[in-house]
């Protein structure tokens, strides 16, 4: 009786916490979204057309339709909901991090004004051309706007352990140790790691070593889950386990509230690349290799081309100010030439405003070698004594990068991608590290807003191979707006 108990208050708090709380954050989307159509919808309907519409009506091949815009605002809106609803957009496996849920969002908008032109054009309806070309853009940016509001505050929630997924870890020592640093490391992806089960001794002790809780062995996986208070299983390890005691787990969840995930032997692969296809009941995963080719190419640079060009036109007063601070502020020139190495290992000059003093880089391998890495291939020095005071200001915002406009807009580096880096550290770069060379260098990149020079080697590496390896240009705009947080608030990790 005792156990009945303890399991049927588990099961209790596993539905409240695991499937209550996705019904509840997907419920505050629908109304956010709601309210975000709504006002983008009929604040456009009214800026083009007035406040009184009902005097507007629809004309098509047939004639006077006798519908006022009120009436077609309506229609979009139930339109954009029900496909924002049918494309998944609230699903709990895209929220709260990565790039799925954006790239959802404008799939479906697209899909939206795409029928609306298709119906407009099938019967000749005489639609305001404004009024759409308006209320497309604008209803997806808010939108987005407004999802990367919700999972700001989610991303809070789930520092703190709330809105997550309880899992239980199952599989190999060194698999298990691996992923669960990873989840923990980034707890914006819902993942809260409660225990692991191993199958002998000398594993349980290694993964309690490390602060993992073990429960059991994989005898035991349904039991350790439930008396864990766990939702989802994540098998770390394939090889740890035969398929059959895979698939009597799966059997023995509970359809709905409990949970299978399979972790493959596949690092830094993005969602994009990966495609499922079930053979003769094997699910096997297809990863697409990487293309930087064709119409790929193009778009990144057409986009580098006019964003670069855009932001030097805006930030023009910014450059001509800083420009005279630095020179009046030390002696030596304003811009700082640099010769790095850049795509398929091509050098070339790189420009920043100077930040430190003249003949700096006589003083590098010293400082490195005081403080112990000079082996390293990221030449980062802490508590520079070459930087001069403005200089620091620059650095710190990153300001002394702006001239790299220049270089971006010539084609040398892109607005986003690896960071170029001297000759002296690529000489140092391992197999791995040299495929960052396949594609230009950038700006700024995944490794710059996701912790800067607090970063190790390692991390910075990984996260740039992370990159290369699934670019797309949703991901290069979201870098980007993550820079601008960065710039805007550095924090302490940048110097």
């Amino acid at each position: 009786m005792a156990s009945s108990s303890v399991n049927e208050a588990v099961g209790a708090i596993g539905e409240s916490g695991e499937r209550k709380w996705r019904e509840k954050y997907a419920r505050r989307l629908v109304v956010s979204d709601l309210l975000v159509l709504v006002w983008v919808i009929f604040g456009v309907q009214i800026a083009w057309f007035g406040l009184d519409t009902n005097d507007v009506s629809l004309r098509s091949r047939f004639g006077d339709l006798g519908l006022s815009y009120t009436v077609i605002s309506v229609v979009i809106l139930v339109a954009w909901m029900s496909i924002l609803s049918i494309y998944g957009t609230r699903g709990y496996r895209v929220i709260g991090s990565g790039s799925q849920e954006y790239r959802l969002l404008a799939d479906a908008t697209l899909r939206v004004f795409g029928l609306l032109a298709i119906v407009a054009f099938l019967f000749k309806i005489d639609l305001a051309r404004g009024y759409i070309l308006i209320a497309l853009p604008l209803g997806l940016v808010v939108l987005i706007f407004s999802r990367w509001m919700w999972r700001l505050w989610l991303g809070v929630q789930r520092a703190n352990g709330q809105y997550s997924s309880r899992v239980l870890l199952v599989g190999s020592e060194s698999s298990i140790v691996e992923i669960a640093r990873e989840l923990r490391r980034q707890p914006q992806s819902g993942y809260v790691v409660v225990g692991a089960c191993v199958q002998n001794d000398i594993e349980r002790s290694l993964i309690s070593s490390a602060g993992i809780a073990v429960f059991g062995d994989f005898d035991h996986v349904l039991e350790s889950l439930r008396s864990s208070g766990s939702d989802t299983v994540i098998v770390t390890s394939a090889d740890a386990l035969p398929a059959t005691k895979v698939r009597e787990i799966s059997w023995g969840l509970e359809a709905g509230r409990e949970h299978l995930v399979v972790a493959p032997s596949l690092v830094d692969v993005g969602g994009p690349r990966i495609h499922t296809r079930p053979v003769a009941g094997l699910p096997l995963i297809h990863v697409e290799t990487p293309r930087y080719e064709g119409g790929k190419k193009f778009a990144k640079r057409a986009f580098d081309i006019f964003g670069s060009g855009a932001l030097i036109l805006a930030l023009s007063p910014v450059l001509l100010t800083v420009a005279m601070v630095v020179r009046l502020s030390s002696a030596g020139p304003v811009l700082y030439r640099q010769e790095r190495v850049g795509r398929n290992g091509q050098p070339f000059e790189m420009l920043k405003f100077r930040s430190m003093r003249v003949n700096a880089d006589a003083e590098l391998q010293g400082l490195l070698a005081a403080q112990g890495t000079s082996d390293s291939p990221l030449f980062k020095v802490r508590d520079d004594p070459r930087i001069t005071p403005v200089g620091g200001f620059l650095r710190k915002h990153s300001v002394d990068e702006f001239p790299q406009l220049l270089n971006v807009f010539k084609g040398d580096m892109s607005l986003v991608g690896p960071r170029p880096q001297r000759e002296g550290e690529v000489r140092l770069y391992d197999s791995a590290a040299k495929r960052r060379l396949i594609v230009q260098p950038g700006m700024t990149g995944l490794w710059q807003v996701s912790g800067r020079s607090s970063l190790s080697w390692e991390d910075a590496i990984r996260l740039d191979l992370y990159y290369v390896e699934n670019w797309s240009l949703t991901s290069d705009i979201l870098i980007l707006w993550k820079t601008v947080r960065a710039v805007v608030s550095p924090g302490k990790d940048a110097f």
